[in-house]
């Protein structure tokens, strides 16, 4: 059940004059993943095909996916009334594909596989808070409020059925961490990078995954501050089984913060070098 409406956003509140030109092609390719969470939900059916309880949950869980897709490609619209945001997101379907069939979890198993989606929701829900803090528009403002909520709440929804799963399968503590670390990773790799390709580059400029990624990233990492990090290490180290709270926690999100500033200089620089005009905030 979802629990607000595009139709409850305030749109009339719309200022171009507050719109932050960085923040426009964030929220394009931020739309694409969002709103490809009905191919998610298919995969996670699949994985847990036995699971009638999880199943009803993904499809619930995709339709609130869905919903911010559509929040943040409508607010792109406005912010940048060339933005054709279905036929961008047709495009990232074409060529961004998910084994909706899957037979098991790529992760290995199914904790494993709820484990990684703790990760996902850890991440935007931290992302869409500093997004909306930092930015001065009131739309925008009001919809990352909104999603970074939905986006905790799905944190906690995959938290109780990995609880559920580790019970069964028992997963060590090794492999939990190194699951939660990996997925992590794969921020970097094509599903942020290639959406804001589609989202952002005109129909003839060809793919490049590094030019994209620091497109992207160069811009994201701007936002973060040190107690978005702080929050979204805590939500790691519970879903891995250790003390959200106390010294662990502490020096573990000092550690990456210092990892963001650094991977956040990286992806500028290379912003800079392709996009000399294009600075995060």
């Amino acid at each position: 059940m979802k629990h607000w409406t595009i139709e409850q956003v305030a749109w009339d509140s719309f200022d171009p004059s507050k719109v932050d030109p960085e923040v426009v092609p964030l929220v394009k390719a931020a739309a694409m993943v969002e709103r490809n969470g009905d191919d998610y939900a298919l995969y996670l059916k699949s994985v847990f095909r036995d699971d009638p309880d999880f199943s009803l949950a993904a499809e619930n869980w995709a339709v609130e996916e869905i919903q911010h897709g559509d929040a943040l490609g409508r607010w792109a619209g406005l912010a940048d009334p060339e933005f054709d945001y279905m036929g961008s997101f047709a495009r990232y379907r074409e060529g961004y594909t998910i084994d909706v069939k899957a037979d098991a979890s790529r992760r290995g198993s199914r904790t494993g596989e709820l484990i990684a989606r703790c990760m996902v929701e850890t991440g935007t829900s931290s992302y869409y808070t500093a997004l909306g803090e930092a930015s001065d528009e009131p739309v925008l403002k009001e919809i990352c409020r909104l999603i970074a909520a939905d986006e905790y709440r799905h944190f906690k929804l995959f938290y109780d059925h990995m609880r559920r799963y580790l019970a069964r399968e028992n997963l060590s503590f090794v492999k939990r961490l190194q699951v939660a670390l990996g997925r992590i990773g794969e921020t970097e790799d094509d599903e942020l990078a290639f959406a804001f390709h589609c989202s952002n580059d005109g129909p003839g400029v060809a793919y490049e995954h590094g030019r994209c990624s620091a497109g992207y990233m160069g811009r994201a990492m701007g936002y973060y501050r040190f107690r978005h990090i702080e929050r979204s290490t805590a939500m790691i180290l519970k879903s891995v089984g250790l003390e959200p709270r106390g010294k662990l926690s502490a020096v573990a999100a000092r550690l990456a913060w210092k990892l963001l500033v650094w991977k956040r200089d990286k992806f500028r620089k290379n912003l800079a070098a392709t996009q000399p005009q294009a600075l995060a905030a």
